[in-house]
């Protein structure tokens, strides 16, 4: 069989899709699997030992639709999942005649491009992300499946060592520690006031504090994390995505909000802190890091007061002693 798993957005959404590859190949080791994602998630995809390739979908939809067509057909998939909707590819999967079009049916495109129609809606789901998209092979894999299992489907491995201008950063006998704090908006933060904080209330002698994030990112942050606390790595600006994640693999724990390089901790097994806002479907009850070590902090109340606007009280309320308890404590 020859799968094609169809995500086509943000690094954390494919992480957490990702398990699907390693389900698969556990009811089918000799399988093989496509991703279909957009480039910037390809080094992320690369990791998992259960993705065979990896299809750039920002390169494909370029072409003329005559091109991107023979290409499909090419590939001679006997299933494309949807999990992520998009209408130009799921037309695109009947086009080339891939003979299982797998998709939930909440799209009216999905009825007529796609041939098994999966019942299932995320909006107003209890469910978390993971399983939601595990739901989609409904018939291979019993839908209750728990979070912990889940997470063990992952596969991602870094075979590539730290670089050696990167290797100078992590100090063997501290707790190295990525503070990630920003998240090109795509999520509720927790302040530079709370990561300021934390910097001071952690103990030189025993943390070597690393941030990371975008030079855009690092021009908001400097002034108050940075120089300030000499002591502290600002990275912001100089890591590639595949540097971030042979750093993350280096380090023993990571704080972010709900960003891809949480994800990416989380499925490395690292120590990992998450900080969430209570608001639906924004909660970790949908969007947790999933992972052996990983923690989520999250008011139990239920808040719509900051639903329309990224300052958000409730994740700023949290306390960085909140956070120290649990790196004291693991």
């Amino acid at each position: 069989m020859i799968y094609i798993i169809s995500r086509t957005d943000n690094i954390g959404d494919v992480i957490l899709t990702l398990p699907m590859a390693g389900i698969l190949k556990q009811k089918y080791p000799d399988c093989y699997i496509y991703f279909l994602g957009q480039k910037y998630t390809q080094t992320v995809v690369a990791c998992s030992k259960y993705v065979d390739a990896f299809l750039d979908w920002t390169e494909i939809k370029k072409l003329p639709f005559k091109e991107q067509l023979q290409f499909f057909k090419r590939l001679s998939a006997d299933e494309i999942i949807h999990v992520y909707p998009v209408k130009e590819i799921a037309k695109l999967s009947k086009a080339a005649k891939i003979p299982i079009r797998t998709a939930t049916q909440n799209r009216l495109y999905h009825w007529l491009y796609c041939n098994k129609l999966i019942k299932l809606s995320r909006r107003n789901s209890i469910l978390h992300e993971a399983q939601l998209n595990v739901k989609l092979l409904s018939d291979i894999q019993p839908t209750d499946i728990n979070l912990d299992s889940i997470s063990s489907f992952y596969g991602l491995q870094v075979a590539q060592p730290l670089g050696k201008d990167l290797q100078k950063y992590i100090i063997p006998h501290k707790v190295n520690l990525i503070l990630h704090p920003k998240s090109k908006g795509s999520a509720r933060e927790w302040g530079l006031e709370n990561y300021a904080n934390l910097i001071a209330s952690l103990p030189k002698e025993k943390y070597n504090i690393l941030l990371t994030g975008t030079e855009e990112e690092g021009l908001l942050y400097r002034e108050i994390l940075v120089f300030p606390y000499p002591y502290v790595h600002d990275l912001s600006g100089k890591l590639s995505l595949q540097e971030l994640i042979c750093l993350i693999n280096a380090v023993d724990a990571l704080v972010a909000c709900s960003t891809g390089p949480l994800h990416i901790s989380a499925a490395l097994n690292k120590l990992t802190i998450g900080i969430y806002p209570p608001i639906r479907p924004m909660h970790p009850g949908r969007w947790a890091p999933l992972g052996k070590n990983t923690h989520v902090l999250a008011l139990d109340k239920k808040c719509n007061i900051c639903r329309k606007t990224l300052d958000c009280q409730c994740i700023r309320s949290i306390t960085p002693q909140q956070v120290i308890n649990i790196l004291s404590h693991s």
